[in-house]
Order: C-alpha cells, then structure tokens, then sequence
C-alpha cells in the first residue's frame, strides 16, 4: 500500500544513505530523483528498498521534457512505471519546461512560450503520459531567466489553466517563483495567487544565489528570508501543503537540514495560526 505523505519532507542524497538507516525524527518522508535509481540493480537500488520500508517517499524527475516537441520517451516512462510499482510513491512529479529537441539533451529545465498553441500541446502531452503512468503527474513550475516575446499570458495563467485542461496536479516550488519573479519584474504574491488550492499537491523550498541584478536557482544554500517569506504567504493562501527543504550542492550535515525543516515547520504553524485568528 502507498504510504500517506503529509507534513515535512527533504530530498534524499547519497551523503546521507547511512543516516536513514533508521527514520529520523521530524522527517516525514522523502523525495527521491526518479532517474537515480531507473536502473536494474545495484547499491543505489538496495539503499531505496531499505529506506523505503521505514520512510514513505514520492518521487520527482528531472528529463521529463514534457514541453519538448520530440515524441515523449515511451522507454523511460515505462521504466519510470516500473521504478513506481516498485517503491509505492505517494506521486510522481516532474517540471514544467522542456530538455532537449531533436533528441539533443541540452541538460538543462528551459521555459516554455507561454501561448495557446503550447498549452494544447503540453495538455495533449501530460494526459499521454497520465494514461501510460495511470496515475496523475504533478508538474514543478522552473525559475527563468528569459521570457519569449510570442507569451500571449502570464506563467501563472499558464500553469492554472494546464492543471485544470489536463487533470493534473501541482508542485510548487516557492523559491522558483521567488527568482524568477526578481529576473522578470513581476509580483510574487499574484502567482502564489493564482494557483489554484485543490491542485496543490507539493511544495518546494530551497536556495539561490543573488547576483545583485538577477538571481539564480542552484539549490546550493539555505533558504534565504524573502522566500521564507513567500511560504508564509503561500501557507496562509493554499494550506497545510507538504513541505519540503530541496539542496542539490554543497550538502550540508543533515542536522543542518533537520534545523530548516523544523523552521519551515514553525512558519506553517504560525501562518495557519493567523489565518485561524483572522
């Protein structure tokens, strides 16, 4: 049975296999990077089954490349099929952008045009691959540094509207919408706005760096004040949504991380608190 994923959760890393030997207290369960483990055996396999039967965990992607033009990748969605049959996830979630095209992999999450014509396409493309997983998918919003001059509406529009045309869900990744409303001069609070409460399935914290006139998604450093911020707004908007604390770089002890799950933990506490006063 998938186990119920509620509360506060990190990405699980190798740095930190041996300390999941047992549950640790105060994470309630685990992200994994679905194509760390889409092979047939070996040591990362064997740390997942072990972690797994103490931890309920979802699972999160990142070569998707659900707004490619490329045909989806039928081979790796049924691996990623099998690697869910096999672990139980609570969801399976992946980003909204595209990777590649002409099965080049550039290696990189690239924001899509954000146009009637892509939000058929994409729609068309996410319903393919909710059939093939038969299971609905949560799509993470990325942080941007461009924006394409064709945009007939906002990201936020964009994204409301696939969740309800496609029947999926979303991951909201709170520092994503932070940067990319600092490169793109628009307000944070309206996207957070926009999103809407039922398909909220995730959300994402994590670190950037400030290059001073623009800012970068590297998930490489604490979580900074304004987004900390911005997930207190976010919490009184949308609810108890699970949490969890993303680093990719530079990963600190875990206790490090222990310490800013439980201070994501008392923002929830105390932005609910004020909504439950208002």
């Amino acid at each position: 049975m998938t186990s119920p994923v509620t509360g506060f959760g990190l990405g699980l890393r190798t740095e930190h296999y041996a300390a999941f030997a047992e549950p640790q207290p105060g994470v309630d369960w685990l992200e994994v990077i679905s194509e760390n483990y889409l092979v047939p055996g070996g040591k990362p396999l064997h740390h997942l089954d072990r972690i797994r039967r103490d931890v309920p965990m979802v699972m999160h992607g990142v070569s998707m490349s659900i707004g490619s033009t490329d045909p989806l990748d039928l081979a790796y969605l049924r691996e990623l099929k099998a690697l869910a049959d096999r672990i139980e996830p609570a969801w399976i979630s992946d980003h909204l952008c595209w990777t590649g095209v002409d099965h080049h992999n550039l290696h990189d999450l690239l924001p899509l045009p954000y146009t009637e014509a892509a939000l058929r396409h994409v729609v068309q493309r996410v319903q393919q691959v909710q059939d093939l997983l038969g299971r609905r998918l949560l799509l993470e919003n990325v942080s941007s540094y461009v924006s394409f001059a064709g945009d007939e509406m906002s990201e936020w529009q964009f994204i409301a509207e696939l969740a309800q045309r496609a029947d999926c869900e979303l991951l909201l990744d709170v520092n994503n919408v932070y940067v990319s409303s600092v490169n793109h001069g628009f307000d944070a609070k309206a996207f957070i706005d926009a999103m809407p409460r039922e398909r909220v399935r995730q959300i994402h914290l994590a670190g950037h760096e400030d290059h001073g006139s623009y800012l970068v998604d590297t998930h490489d450093h604490p979580v900074c004040e304004a987004v900390w911020s911005l997930y207190a707004y976010t919490v009184q908007r949308l609810g108890p949504v699970p949490t969890m604390i993303e680093r990719d770089d530079h990963i600190p002890p875990l206790a490090e991380l222990l310490a800013e799950l439980d201070q994501a933990r008392a923002i929830q506490a105390q932005a609910l608190s004020l909504v439950q006063a208002a």
